[in-house]
């Protein structure tokens, strides 16, 4: 049974031909590359691809190929690497051996796949590097053998032929081997000479006869061995050297220093004398042998052995020693051991600063024991110094002055006189002298500033220190010694010694008397210092003295007029509109612009809703009408404040009485024409008080008017004030934020208005400022000329 069974199974399996299909391939296919359609090349029907089963048995490298079973179509499953596949290069062919095997019925199909071969590798050197030692004694025509490259291609796609870089001293043969390999021989086509080149490096390259080609290289260098063919030789054949007498022993005269252009033991140098090299040259001086030093090993006199001649050998330690001559001259020479001399024959000090030039100070002398250059001497002083030296005679040297001199700048001066002779080293000596100058009194007295300002507090105490006027003077003694005056000068037949003092002997500046600001604001006048020379020498500074305000003046009220203590009454009617003026409050104060000005204030006040009060002008308005509700009798306290500090003040009370009568009340004084202002009938008493205290002020006016008049002062139109009481352009009363004066010129107004009369200020010429005129009520405009009788001039 077991027979009959094979039996059956063989008779159903047919195979092909003997002779196998073969393709050719080349290497590097990429994957998915379609080899062959075997369905059309074996003759197979497609259709029954899909019936029977087709398997692809590729009996080595079974990973790079495979069958589409539908198609039929023989592709690359992996990209082929030719050398990869057939390691050895023993035959120039590469194959893929399968079996494509289809069942119902079973048939069989050999196949071969040649793998073509690609230049797709360089020839590489199994070393990146080849040393050769080659010694500079070797003949020319020598070969030495250089490793060969590889290529793991085949055929013409492995190494060919092998270059050589450019080369004087070498080239290169190449030769072929049993198995067809190349590889390439050095020959040595120049002497080599190590001392003139000690390394080769040369570059080596192997080129594949693939197209293109592909090449490899590999570096040779080439170590040429030194021969011991060359002598030692000196840096001169022939030395003259020069060597002061009493050189210690130990001292280097000379160092040798020969060379050997060879290596190693062959350059290795041993010195030594020669027989030529007498035994005074090899007593007196050492050479070492190792170094080629030569020193002192004797004594050294120029007086008794001035030259020493020697020769020397230096000799290399080669197998066959080589060496060279030097000739040495030793010349012995005098030494400079003795130092120069300097004598300082006369000296004047001290001396006047003011000495005149080209005046001789000194009269200085040097000398030297020694001969030649050693014997010759030159001397110095310092090049900063406003002093010369003049040869007078051999040797001999005067000290004059060559700049002016100034004893401030420099007081004295420490001359060092330096002799120094010419020979090597040089030699020197030196002495130094003390030159003092006397002063002389020229300078003046100098002031730290050219102008001072001083503030002074008023109200100060007599005998107070101002400031320290100190002037500087920088000469010596008597020169220095200062005295200060105050240059006289009267104002209003008033002396400036009456008023200051200084003290003479330190400048300290004191006040005699204490300054009132309203009186007197400044003064300026000029300090002198004198120096107690012969003759005296003086400057001056010119001194601002500058009074300060205080604030000792509280301000006074003047409107409205009450007597001391006594309250102001004013009657108004009920019917009053808001914003009529009630009332206008007026203070004076003496002090300065800063301290006098005044501002306004209800201290106490019945009714805060119906008055108002300007803080600046004074002025007192209503702010409402009277209603039936509000009391007949309202008080109101003013408190007029200066701007001092501390501040001062004062105060008024004002009564104000409301009536029912039509009572004409104040009109708006900022609105209406003053020609046409005409106040109502006022108590007798008040306008009795107005004029008092008008007549009082005149008075006051007058006499300082008359002062004043004393004190010569430049002729000065005063500016039109901004505080005016009585506009000139509409003869209204304007803006009474008001200085003293117009204060005043306020007052004198309200007083003889109440009299029935008007009051006009008019600029004056010939620098006066204003004119008041009494002029009768009920007139028309102001004419000056009809009331010159009651005019008051200030």
């Amino acid at each position: 049974k077991r027979y009959v069974l094979l039996a059956v199974i063989f008779s159903s399996v047919r195979y092909t031909s003997a002779s196998a299909t073969h393709y050719s391939i080349p290497e590097e296919l990429k994957e998915g590359s379609v080899v062959a359609n075997l369905a059309t090349d074996l003759s197979l029907d497609i259709k029954s691809l899909n019936q029977r089963k087709m398997r692809l048995d590729i009996i080595a490298n079974k990973k790079y190929l495979d069958v589409n079973k539908e198609t039929g179509e023989l592709y690359v499953v992996e990209k082929i690497d030719r050398e990869h596949i057939c390691t050895t290069k023993s035959s120039a062919s590469c194959y893929l051996r399968l079996e494509v095997i289809l069942e119902n019925p079973v048939r069989i199909f050999n196949m071969e796949v040649e793998i073509l071969d690609m230049n797709d590798n360089a020839p590489q050197f199994r070393r990146e590097t080849i040393h050769l030692d080659i010694t500079e004694s070797t003949p020319t025509g020598e070969r030495f053998s250089l490793s060969n490259a590889v290529d793991p291609d085949v055929g013409s796609n492995s190494v060919k032929t092998y270059h050589l870089s450019e080369s004087e001293q070498f080239t290169i043969e190449v030769q072929t081997g049993r198995d067809g390999s190349k590889f390439a021989n050095l020959i040595l086509k120049q002497t080599l000479d190590r001392e003139q080149q000690a390394v080769h490096n040369l570059i080596l390259t192997a080129v594949d006869g693939g197209t293109p080609a592909r090449s490899g290289t590999a570096s040779v260098i080439v170590r040429v061995l030194d021969t011991n063919d060359n002598a030692p030789t000196f840096e001169k054949d022939n030395l003259s050297v020069k060597i002061m007498e009493n050189s210690p022993t130990g001292s280097i005269v000379v160092h040798l220093n020969a060379t050997d252009l060879d290596e190693g033991s062959n350059s290795d140098i041993t010195y030594s004398y020669s027989l030529y090299t007498s035994e005074k040259a090899q007593e007196t001086f050492n050479l070492n042998p190792a170094t080629g030093e030569i020193t002192v090993k004797g004594v050294l006199n120029y007086e008794d052995f001035r030259i020493y001649d020697m020769e020397v050998i230096a000799a290399d330690k080669g197998a066959t020693s080589l060496s060279g001559q030097c000739t040495i001259k030793i010349l012995v020479e005098d030494m400079n051991d003795n130092h120069p001399e300097i004598s300082i024959k006369s000296f004047q000090s001290p001396v006047t600063e003011n000495i005149e030039l080209d005046t001789v100070i000194a009269v200085v002398s040097v000398s030297d024991k020694d001969s030649g250059d050693n014997g010759i001497v030159d001397l110095h002083i310092p090049d900063n110094m406003p002093f010369k030296l003049r040869e007078s005679s051999d040797n001999y040297y005067e000290l004059v002055v060559s700049e002016p001199l100034d004893r401030e700048k420099v007081p004295e001066y420490d001359i060092t006189f330096t002799v120094t002779d010419r020979g090597s080293p040089p030699l020197s000596d030196n002495e130094t002298m003390t030159l003092e100058l006397l002063d002389v009194n020229d300078n003046v007295p100098q002031f730290p500033q050219s102008f001072y300002t001083i503030r002074v507090m008023e109200n100060n105490a007599p005998g107070a220190l101002l400031s320290s006027l100190t002037a500087f003077d920088p000469d010596l003694h008597e020169n220095q010694y200062l005295v200060y005056f105050i240059i006289e000068k009267e104002i209003s037949n008033t002396s400036m010694s009456m008023l200051f003092s200084i003290n003479p002997e330190n400048g300290n500046l004191y006040a005699l008397k204490t300054f009132d600001y309203e009186i007197e604001k400044e003064f300026l006048f000029h300090i002198e210092a004198r120096d107690s020379g012969s003759p005296p020498l003086s400057s001056n500074v010119t001194v601002h003295i500058i009074i300060v305000d205080q604030n000792d003046n509280a301000p006074v009220i003047v409107s409205p007029w009450r007597a001391h203590g006594s309250v102001v009454e004013e009657k108004i009617p009920r019917s009053t509109d808001k914003g009529s003026l009630i009332a206008k409050v007026i203070a004076l104060d003496t002090d300065s612009v800063h301290n006098s000005r005044i501002t306004y204030q209800f201290l106490q006040v019945t009714d805060a809703t119906l008055f108002s009060l300007d803080q600046y002008n004074g002025e007192i308005r209503t702010m409402r009408m009277f209603s039936y509700r509000d009391p007949r009798h309202q008080r109101l306290v003013v408190v007029a404040k200066d701007n001092g500090e501390p501040a001062l003040s004062a105060t008024v009370t004002i009564k104000l009485t409301t009536m029912e009568t039509a009572v004409k009340a104040y009109s708006d004084m900022t609105e209406e024409p003053l020609e046409y202002d005409i106040f109502s009938d006022i108590n007798l008493y008040l306008v009795i008080g107005l004029g008092s205290v008008s007549f009082l002020l005149l008075i006051t006016i007058l006499v300082t008017i008359v002062i004043k008049c004393q004190k010569p002062k430049p002729s000065k139109a005063a500016p039109p004030s901004r505080n005016s009481v009585i506009s000139e352009r509409n003869s209204t009363i304007a803006d009474s934020t008001l200085v003293s004066n117009d204060a005043y010129w306020y007052s004198l107004f309200l007083a003889e208005t109440r009299k029935g009369k008007l009051v006009v200020r008019q600029p004056l010429p010939k620098g006066s400022r204003y004119i008041v005129s009494s002029i009768p009520r009920g007139t028309g405009l102001t004419d000056t000329s009809d009331s010159a009788a009651s005019t008051l001039q200030v």
